[in-house]
Order: C-alpha cells, then structure tokens, then sequence
C-alpha cells in the first residue's frame, strides 16, 4: 500500500494528505476515495473563507454514504478544483493530482503523518 502513497506528501489520521508549498495543496487520500467508492458530489469551503487544522470543511458524497472532509491546517482557502467539483470522478480516478480539492495559505499545520505512518494506521 505504501507504493500507491507519494512519499512527499503529509497525511491525517482523516485520510487527507496536504503538499508543502505556497499555497498548500490538499486533497483525499487514494485510501479515503476506494472506501467511498463513487465519488458523486464535493462541497467545498469557498475561497477566502477560513479554515482551522482539525475541523470540518466540507462534504464528499458518494454512491455509498456522504463522509466530512477535515482540513489538516489552518489558513485561508487560496483555490478550489472548480475541475473536481464539476466532475467528482476526478477524485476517484487522480485523487494525489487532478483531483486534488483545494489550495490553501497555511498559517499553522495539525497534526500530520509521514507516508510510511499512515500507511500503517490505515491498514490496522
């Protein structure tokens, strides 16, 4: 499993994984979008709106439940995939590149896993 997982990427006990930079990116985890199966519909915070390390920012509905989105830092939302919004499946098909969801200006980081971490948390 730990293959599938970009090593460069952080993660959250959540299933999000967050890109260093500036904004920082993030989106779900390969793990998160399998367990959802059909990724439907995403609600997403808008940009300029402000976001807190641990909270819920949004929704991701699928064709089998309708799971909470966490935000992994704290900030102000810079982008949103206007391309995944309009087309959920992009999450399914690319969720650590085409389908990622958001771009954030991050003031603070929660807590976050490295690739190897959460690998192991998520298979137990």
């Amino acid at each position: 499993m730990a293959a599938e997982l970009p090593s460069n990427l952080h993660y959250t006990v959540e299933h999000e994984w967050l890109e260093d930079g500036s904004p920082s990116t993030v989106g779900i985890t390969s793990v998160a979008a399998d367990a959802l199966g059909d990724i439907v519909y995403l609600e997403l915070p808008a940009v300029g709106e402000q976001v807190t390390a641990g909270t819920v920012i949004g929704e991701i509905e699928s064709t089998k439940s309708v799971s909470e989105l966490f935000s992994p830092v704290t900030g102000t939302v810079a982008e949103v995939n206007q391309a995944a919004i309009d087309d959920p499946s992009l999450v399914n098909s690319d969720p650590f590149a085409a389908g990622w969801l958001l771009k954030v200006d991050v003031t603070a980081t929660g807590p976050l896993l490295t690739a190897d971490e959460y690998a192991a948390q998520s298979a137990g």
